[in-house]
Formats: C-alpha cells, structure tokens, sequence
C-alpha cells in the first residue's frame, strides 16, 4: 500500500522551491533571469548538487526482448526460457501496473521536494512493433523506463548513447520531444553514433567465464550505455562492460575533449553491465561501494567483511582522504523477480536528491538505518515492483538539472 510511505508533507513544503511539474522556470532561474545571467535548462554536473528537473521513466508497453547472447551475458539464466519463448509479449501486467504506480509515487515526492519532473512520451504499442533493418531483425523492443541507460547529461550538454543491445535501437524515441524542447530552450543535444548492431558487434559464441572479465561485445563499432558513467565535475568514471567498449569509452572521451578527464575502473564482476549499481557517488568526499564488486583499480583504501570473508577496496589515489561506505546486503527475498539485474540494485541504486539527502527504497531497513548513520536524510520510496523491470532510483531517473557549476573536486 502506497499510502503507508507518503513523506510527511509539512517538511517538504518548507522546502520546496516556488515550481509545480508544469512550471517553465525553478526558483533557482527564476533568480538566475532576475539576476541577469544566462540560464541553462540543462544543467548538471555531478550525482549530488540539489535537483531542479528530472526526468522520471514510464513502464507502459514493456516488451520482453528476444533471446540474443548480448542478454546471455546479463540476464539471469532462470528467466532464459521466458527471453526464448515469450519475446515480443508483455511482460506480467501485475507487475507493471504496481510499477507505474510506484513511478508515480516518486516523481510525487520529487515534485514536493521542489524537483519538477518530466516524463518521456509514446505509443505503449511501440515497443511491440518488429524491428528490421539492413543489419538485423528484432521482435520488438524493450520500454521507456530507464532514461538513465538512455541519456546522460554533462553540463549543459544531454547526450543519447548509442546502446548494446537491439531491443533498444529506438529508445531515444520517446524522449525526442524533451530533447528538441531542451535544445529549443538553449541546451546542446548530441546523439552518438548508431550502431549497425550488426552480428559483428557481439561475440557470438560467447560463454561465462570463472576467470577474468569477458565481454560479449567486440571493438566493431563504438557503444555504450549511458548509466556506465557517472560524474564528479570535471572527472567521469566509466567501466568496460558487456554493453560499453573500450571504442564507445574513446568516443566519449574525444567528443568531451579536453575540459574532462574519463577514468576507466576494473571491478570484480565478470557480468558488468552500467556502473551506478557498484560505485556510487554521494557527495564531495563520499562514496557508496557494492561490497559484492570491489574495485580493484589503484591501492587499497578499506578493507571490509561480507560472508565473513575479507575483502579489500581499491581506488586511484586521486581518492585519497575520500570516506568509503559499504552498501548493505538487500532484504530482497530470494524468490522476488529480477528479470535483468541483481538484487544490489535494492541498496546501492539510489537518488540523490541534494546533499546529504537520499532516496532509498522503502523496505530496506538497514539501508536507511546505515544512510542514517553515515550522516544522511534519507527519503523512503517503495520501489520493489519496479526493480524487476532492470534498476531503481538512479536508473528510472535523468538529472537535466541541477544547481552548480563545472569544477574539479580532484586537483
């Protein structure tokens, strides 16, 4: 029941700035035009300065994709049959309809925290309309629910990734009118380069490995996913994942040029697929870490006890004097559905809201218990229906603005 979580409205509102979800301009442009200065719609430059506008996914019309090795690598191998036998239908109504609700309920609690939130636009239908091209044929596509793994915005730039897999070849469509609006507005809008998504892309006799990092895309053509960098102003963090290659990293470094610095990570993970569920930035000087998918790039920062096993932390030394929280194991029982991701999307894919304050799901009390401890004000928000369907907080949303501006937090 979703009215057992609604946030107490009498803080909120003391905080909440002068905007509704349809208002054209936050509080904060509203000063910045007052002011005379020059204001950008799209505005963000890390994961914590306070949030002004967001766009929140939609879950309408989600398609189960067709069986491909791209998915063979993330997919979890109890849901295989599904992918091989029900491909181009819906995915369980039940499931989606509590979803929606749950997508609701956030941008609700966004909005009355002064956030105002924009929500992508299409046919339901869409997703069940084949795909073909020269390069290949597809039953159909995926949804508009993750507009994270879709775009990212670095300063007052919003980038359209190009993808890994085919299912989502037409993703950007519903969030098209946004970005012309954006781009209308004074925003720069760039869309990477398509991939063919030819056969050629993927290794396909690709097969889990017990050893080393093995990805099931090859150098073809540059790809990547949005949510496989995630920022600190002048400084971005990527990793080398089954939907991101070293070609799609290059690509992003060239096109940011010279005003950023794009650092690749290795983690303990053989599955990687898109960062923001392993290392996650909570502030300046704060960090969230999957204790199941160390870093093991740099030298040794924490050392941690999960399955009482001893582990080790790892970061480059431009971490240094950085604090390293170690996200709790999630409360998810073993038989709640995941057709994409692990249960770690349930305690490390939060929001931030501004800083020091943090959306975490609603039924993992050791979560708000130890965000509480570290220092945090956190916001419970039920989302366990939704987490399904591939992610949470951070995945269902993309930050378009927040106030701030472009600096170093590492020099």
């Amino acid at each position: 029941m979703l009215h057992r979580f609604i946030r107490p409205r009498g803080a909120a509102a003391a905080r909440s700035f002068s905007i509704t979800a349809t208002s054209p301009l936050s509080q904060a442009a509203a000063s910045t035009a007052a002011a005379g200065k020059k204001f950008n719609v799209v505005n963000s430059h890390n994961e914590w300065d306070p949030l002004e506008e967001v766009i929140v996914g939609r879950i309408e019309g989600s398609t189960i994709p067709e069986w491909h090795v791209s998915g063979k690598a993330v997919w979890p191998s109890r849901y295989w049959d599904m992918y091989k036998t029900q491909a181009g239908e819906s995915f369980p109504r039940e499931l989606m309809v509590e979803a929606a609700k749950e997508l609701d309920y956030l941008s609700q609690v966004l909005e009355g925290e002064g956030v105002k939130v924009r929500r992508p636009e299409f046919n339901p239908d869409d997703f069940k309309t084949p795909v073909q091209t020269p390069d290949f044929k597809s039953l159909g596509g995926l949804y508009a629910a993750m507009p994270r793994d879709v775009l990212i915005v670095v300063g007052n730039e919003i980038i359209e990734a190009p993808m890994a897999w085919r299912s989502r070849y037409f993703e950007f469509r519903p969030y098209r009118s946004l970005l012309k609006e954006y781009f209308h507005e004074g925003a720069k809008w760039t869309a990477a380069p398509k991939p063919q998504m030819s056969d050629a892309l993927y290794n396909e006799d690709w097969e889990h490995s017990s050893g080393d990092f093995n990805s099931v895309v090859t150098e073809f053509e540059p790809t990547f996913d949005a949510a496989e960098f995630t920022r600190m102003g002048r400084d971005l963090f990527t990793q080398q994942s089954q939907v991101t290659n070293k070609f799609g990293i290059e690509w992003m470094r060239r096109h940011l040029g010279d005003d950023y610095r794009i650092h690749v990570l290795d983690f303990k993970d053989r599955n990687a697929m898109h960062i923001d569920g392993t290392f996650v930035p909570l502030m300046e000087g704060k960090l969230l870490a999957n204790p199941y998918r160390p870093c093991v790039t740099g030298k040794p920062v924490k050392t941690y006890s999960y399955k009482d096993k001893e582990y080790e932390y790892r970061l480059p030394e431009m971490f240094k004097g950085w604090e390293v929280f170690v996200a709790p194991t999630p409360e998810l029982p073993p038989t709640h559905p995941l057709f994409f991701t692990s249960p770690w999307t349930a305690t490390c894919n939060v929001l931030v809201v501004r800083p020091g304050v943090v959306i975490v799901e609603a039924h993992e009390k050791p979560a708000q218990r130890l965000f509480k401890e570290w220092g945090f004000e956190v916001i419970p928000v039920p989302f366990r229906n939704f987490m399904p369907f591939g992610g949470s907080f951070h995945c269902a949303t993309c930050d378009v603005r927040r106030t701030g501006t472009l600096k170093s937090y590492f020099d």
